[in-house]
């Protein structure tokens, strides 16, 4: 009996919140009254006193910019929260079915794939990533007492998620947490662990490598613990960013303008697309001259020869006289065989995918950026509708940083080589490839889960998918590279072939493919320059020749050449520079990437990576005032020491304090000691043509300009730009032949936040402005407008319509429309694609393009 009572007491306890509940429930009674009276009110009005004039006053007020996906999806989550009431748990629990489970995993996506292969017990739930955070208004972390002890709270939008996992774990007898296999996706579980655990406490952490039937029947069947340890690492490295972020934002707020914003690895990245702008700016070029001939032996083909040496030593000409002294020499006479050397080259294959070397190739053979790399590799993992098949998960997981494979897809592979090329193709054992040192060989490497499903097969099966062509060419590359790592080198026969003429000696390079081995399905790219890549990796065939053979000299060609400056960094180069330093993780690469250029420190340029005037100005401030904060050395340290608590070697807490005692102490000097930019007012030998005081140079939000000191009375401004020496010289002002239609006066081209425009000279009397017209009119029926260059909020470019507030005309285009007529369909205009490959154009009325475009650079587009 007192056992019967024990039991009934919790149940009894919800019964005590019911005078909480009648009162959250009475403000939504008075909330409802006025609802109801004032249709009431409304209505005998309107009889009374129709008033049409107000039904007008919509239409006046100004159009809305549409919102991105990303914004509205942000905004529904917003009403659905707003909407939503969670449902208490009963008073009595229910029974649950034996055998019942919950399966959380991070998206819908996912969810719709795994679902496919569990039985009717299992109830699959997407919680959309992380459901709980640190607070945005507040830094959140306890520093007080230096335990540095986080506040959470759940997401904004995430309350009708949480609560419809929370319900659905009441009704289940065991949870399985399913979010993705890393550092990350074991701190999302345990977030979600700690809200539901009132609900459900039979909770289990799954990890599912690949969404195939066994991969998640077998992650099913391996259930463990969460694991602190790797939780602890994540967590830590929240906290970090977040007092980087927090405590040094604010210092650049004051001292530069508001909305900067400083992130501890990203820092260090826009560090490193600085310094190498530093390195280009200060790189004064070597001449160095080159002697090419052309050479004939008794058997053909011609085959050309270079300088190698010159009296006896290595041959490197630096002047147009050394230069025409040796080809003097080469020209004297013929030239004779000294050394003929053969020998056979192995090309061996590379490892399968890691997420790092994924992006590099992905931009280098398909210019896709490392943002949408992954983006499309997470829908290839999650799962893709494939026809009858229904949504499946075609590679392993894409974070990842380990060159593991298993053994069931060793030996799929390897059947695979042997039934499509042919044994001679195959190694008699498995290829294996080691890990980089500080790899945490958490996953397999990037592959395809089921070797049924070729390249050519997804093709068909996605042809109809909006998504298709991309998805298609990331997986072929995925699958080939995976196929090559495990099949035979290639071989050459290479050939040198060494000539003396006189004190000159030429040197012949030649090659020539023996055996494909792996080429015949994958070449890799090792660096951007895919031109210079094939034409090293061509046959050069020589002809067969003697030691002692005379050759035939001609066509000497002395050619004068310069050093180059490094080049500027593109994706690719920047992830291999930051794997290489140790910085960041798989995880991060992509991120690092859209960050820095979306808070405006690095802009985009052809495919390269320039630092904007803004970001020169932060990395310099933070690099004299926290040196260590952007140093990639201990960024890299850091990221060992996150390492360590990972593998429980390291207490978070300690590393927090070990880091924070030192950097409180940075923030200190640097709120009173930091170059104060906002208040700075650098004297130049200019007057103000207004008012005669003088001329000072400021920062606003849009860099540097001249202002006059007589500010706020004389608000003359004009543009500036910094010299290499340090100097400032003053930008002309670009007249134009546009009248202001306000009052007349001449406009001229100024500078603001989203780009260039027209101003009126008159300016502050005259405030109007307008876009700078492309020459080309809207194409939009009835509109009349004309298409001016645009800049987004995150500082892209695109092209849009001048009409857009006065007519909410929503033309928008990506590439720059020019005023040529298309010869086809004989549109007004075409449309202007720049890129390293060259110059595109193409019509957006039909499938016109130019010559020399291929399908490729379309499709990057």
């Amino acid at each position: 009996m007192s056992k019967d009572k024990a039991k009934a007491k919790p149940a009894k306890k919800p019964a005590k919140g019911k005078p909480a509940a009648k009162a959250a429930a009475k403000p939504a009674k008075a909330a409802a009254k006025p609802e109801k009276a004032k249709p009431a009110k409304a209505a005998k009005l309107e009889a009374v006193k129709p008033e049409p004039a107000k039904a007008a006053k919509p239409t006046e007020k100004k159009p809305q910019k549409p919102m991105s996906a990303k914004e509205a999806r942000r905004a529904k989550a917003k009403a659905d929260d707003a909407a939503y009431v969670e449902e208490p748990p009963p008073k009595k629990p229910k029974k649950v079915k034996p055998g019942s489970a919950l399966v959380v995993v991070e998206s819908p996506a996912k969810a719709r794939t795994i679902n496919k292969y569990l039985g009717a017990n299992y109830v699959v739930k997407a919680s959309v990533g992380h459901i709980r955070d640190l607070p945005k208004s507040k830094i959140g972390v306890d520093l007080d007492e230096g335990t540095f002890e986080p506040v959470y709270e759940v997401i904004e939008g995430k309350k009708k998620v949480l609560g419809e996992i929370r319900k659905a774990a009441r009704e289940v007898e065991t949870v399985y947490l399913a979010s993705d296999p890393d550092r990350e996706g074991e701190a999302i579980a345990w977030h979600i662990a700690e809200e539901i655990k009132g609900e459900n406490k039979n909770l289990h952490r799954v990890l599912i490598n690949e969404i195939t039937k066994k991969g998640v029947t077998s992650a099913i069947a391996q259930p463990r613990a969460i694991d602190m340890n790797k939780t602890d690492a994540q967590q830590a490295r929240r906290i970090l960013d977040r007092l980087v972020g927090y405590k040094i934002s604010p210092i650049l707020w004051n001292k530069v303008q508001r909305g900067l914003s400083a992130g501890r690895v990203q820092s260090v990245a826009v560090r490193l697309v600085c310094e190498r702008e530093e390195e280009i700016k200060a790189f004064k070029p070597d001449e160095y001259w080159s002697v090419d001939v052309t050479a004939h032996a008794t058997n053909p083909p011609p085959f050309e020869a270079r300088i190698w040496k010159w009296k006896g030593e290595r041959a490197e000409p630096k002047t147009a006289d050394e230069a025409n002294e040796i080809a003097a020499e080469l020209a004297a006479g013929t030239a004779i065989v000294a050394n003929v050397d053969k020998k056979e080259r192995r090309k061996k294959p590379q490892a399968p995918f890691i997420t790092s070397r994924l992006q590099q190739d992905a931009a280098r053979k398909h210019r896709f950026s490392a943002k949408r790399t992954m983006a499309l590799a997470q829908r290839l993992y999650e799962g893709v509708e494939l026809g009858d098949e229904g949504p499946t998960g075609l590679i392993t997981y894409m974070r990842t940083d380990s060159t593991r494979v298993s053994d069931d897809a060793l030996a799929a592979v390897r059947a695979h080589v042997t039934e499509t090329y042919g044994a001679e193709y195959l190694p008699a054992e498995p290829n294996t490839y080691g890990n980089k040192e500080r790899a945490q060989d958490a996953h397999e490497a990037i592959r395809p889960t089921l070797m049924e499903w070729t390249p050519v097969r997804v093709a068909t099966a996605l042809a109809e998918h909006p998504e298709g062509n991309e998805l298609t060419k990331l997986y072929t590359l995925i699958w080939q590279r995976f196929v090559a790592s495990q099949m035979v080198p290639a071989v050459y026969d290479q050939t040198t072939i060494d000539m003396d003429r006189g004190q000159a000696q030429v040197r012949a390079n030649g090659q020539i493919m023996k055996f494909a081995g792996y080429t015949k399905v994958y070449e890799v790219a090792e660096t951007d320059d895919a031109r210079a890549e094939a034409a090293e990796n061509a046959d050069k065939l020589l002809p067969i020749v003697e030691v002692g053979e005379t050759i035939r000299i001609d066509n000497i060609r002395p050619e004068q050449h310069f050093t180059q400056p490094p080049p500027r960094f593109s994706e690719a180069s920047l992830v291999k520079e930051l794997e290489e330093r140790g910085i960041g993780r798989p995880s991060t690469y992509a991120a690092i990437m859209s960050t820095i250029v979306d808070r405006g420190y690095v802009e985009k340029k052809e495919a390269r990576f320039f630092p904007t005037e803004l970001g020169i100005l932060v990395n310099g401030l933070l690099v004299v005032s926290f040196p260590e904060i952007v140093s990639s050395e201990f960024t890299a340290n850091m990221e060992a020491q996150l390492d360590h608590v990972e593998d429980g070697t390291e207490d978070w807490r300690k590393l927090l304090g070990a880091f924070y005692a030192p950097f409180k102490l940075e923030l200190e000097k640097a709120e009173t000691e930091m170059r104060d930019v906002k208040r700075e007012e650098i004297a130049t030998e200019w007057v103000c043509e207004k008012c005669g005081k003088p001329m000072v140079v400021k920062w606003g939000r849009n860099g540097s300009f001249l202002a006059c000191q007589g500010y706020p009375e004389c608000r003359n401004t004009m543009e500036v730009v910094k010299n290499l020496d340090g100097t400032w010289e003053k930008v002309p002002p670009q007249t134009t032949d546009e009248v202001c239609e306000t009052c007349g006066a001449p406009m001229t081209v100024k500078r603001g936040r989203f780009g260039s425009f027209l101003a009126c000279t008159k300016y502050p009397e005259c405030k109007t402005t307008k876009p700078i017209s492309l020459g080309v009119k809207c194409p939009r029926q009835g509109c009349g407008g004309y298409l001016a260059a645009k800049q987004s909020r995150r500082g892209k470019p695109f092209y849009g319509c001048s009409n857009w507030k006065k007519k909410d005309c929503d033309f928008i285009a990506w590439d720059k429309p020019i005023p040529q007529p298309c010869p086809v369909c004989q549109a007004k205009f075409v449309l202007r694609k720049e890129n390293k490959r060259g110059v595109m154009l193409r019509c957006m009325e039909c499938d016109w393009k130019s010559e020399g475009a291929d399908e490729s650079e379309e499709n990057a587009a």
